[in-house]
């Protein structure tokens, strides 16, 4: 008999990070809730969970800075990615949108759905919650609020949905990232992550980033972090097209290491379909 599949994820049960570990994975896998993201990687390091599961950045919000961050110290190895298209629903036990006084949700959702919470919900109060799920479980607690979570909350806590797809942006995407203790094999569609401190001399970006467009590798990503190190200093974590298994990339990444102070491999996983 096979072991069950552990899966560690940001919690609690019923998050937007649930969710895409979810359909990732099955119902056949176990999921372990965490409650930082630094514990999702704690308890794949420790051997708890085989597999972790955290968000990475918003299509329109932008990079989560303590994923990136906790990358940089971890051992772990970027497994895979998944796409999920965020779609928010204002959840309240409220018959109407006229009694609702309060509203909760994580502070990330905010940006995502400010425009219509302005236009529908001008008066009532926006209360930050550790997550979208204990966002809905405080809504369901209190007389008067509601909750802006996902579908999947709104199933577990039994918490009706008073009205459906409140976002801003007809596409509104979150990129979450699966680690592990392994590494991936080469499936043929393949990105690599990788990230790198440059020298402190004039021409140093210029000069990491030929050895790409030398050998025609496609870069889909570049972002800046500070190294904490020292004041302006700077971590580049770069998104690149192909395995770095593979010829082409293996010699350009030994040509980008040549310039860096420091460079290292994230992982190399399939590239991520937007999941339905």
């Amino acid at each position: 008999m096979t072991d069950q599949l552990r899966i560690a994820y940001l919690g609690p049960e019923a998050t937007f990070t649930h969710q895409a570990a979810r359909q990732t994975f099955g119902r056949g896998a176990r999921y372990l809730a965490a409650e930082t993201i630094g514990d999702v990687f704690s308890m794949v390091g420790q051997g708890y969970a085989d597999m972790g599961v955290a968000p990475v950045e918003n299509s329109n919000e932008g990079v989560v800075t303590s994923t990136l961050d906790l990358l940089v110290d971890s051992d772990q190895q970027i497994a895979g990615e998944i796409i999920l298209p965020i779609r928010l629903m204002l959840m309240s036990k409220e018959q109407s949108l006229d009694t609702v006084r309060t509203v909760y949700s994580h502070p990330h959702v905010w940006g995502q759905c400010r425009q219509w919470l302005g236009r529908n919900l001008s008066e009532a109060k926006l209360k930050d919650a550790r997550s979208t799920a204990e966002a809905v479980t405080l809504s369901a607690e209190v007389a008067g609020t509601a909750a802006v979570g996902g579908e999947l909350a709104a199933e577990l806590y039994e918490v009706p949905i008073l009205v459906e797809n409140i976002g801003d942006w007809t596409e509104n995407l979150t990129r979450f990232l699966i680690f592990s203790n392994r590494k991936s094999e080469l499936t043929g569609d393949d990105k690599t992550s990788i990230v790198l401190s440059i020298k402190d001399r004039v021409g140093a970006l210029y000069e990491i980033l030929k050895p790409f467009g030398d050998n025609d590798i496609s870069l889909t990503k570049i972002e800046s972090r500070p190294s904490k190190r020292k004041a302006w200093d700077y971590l580049f974590f770069v998104d690149l097209e192909g395995h770095r298994d593979e010829p082409k990339v293996k010699e350009t990444l030994e040509r980008v290491g040549e310039y860096c102070e420091d460079m290292r491999v994230l992982g190399s996983y399939p590239k991520g379909n937007v999941i339905e």
